[in-house]
């Protein structure tokens, strides 16, 4: 079962995720440590989908994305700006719809990858 690239919808919705909580500052209340939040991890969760993009028998980026879903839903309240309703609320929601493309994309990347090592 051989994924062509660029067609996992799982990695679109990651590359889409991250692109809309890198700009979400512009719509948002925030403080400086949500706004720094946001992006950082919009960015890196848009590289990680592109990354999936690019190598969908790639396994550890939706390791990855599965990660970067984590913190963010965790950062409003480790990093301190859970009073900020919007910010919040965006990490929040961006990083549980993160880990759910992860979840998905993890079955499809590991048979990629499984179908890669044997044709070897």
């Amino acid at each position: 079962m051989a994924t062509r690239t660029w067609t996992r919808w799982q990695d679109w919705a990651a590359l889409v995720i991250g692109v809309l909580t890198a700009l979400s500052p512009i719509v948002v209340a925030t403080n400086a440590a949500a706004i720094s939040t946001l992006i950082v991890f919009g960015v890196l969760i848009a590289l990680s989908g592109l990354w999936s993009l690019a190598a969908p028998g790639s396994v550890a980026s939706e390791y990855v994305h599965l990660v970067l879903g984590v913190l963010l839903f965790l950062a409003p309240w480790v990093l301190g700006f859970a009073a900020f309703g919007g910010a919040a609320w965006t990490a929040w929601v961006a990083g549980v719809l993160t880990v759910i493309a992860s979840g998905f994309a993890l079955p499809e990347a590991n048979a990629e990858h499984r179908g890669a090592v044997a044709a070897h």
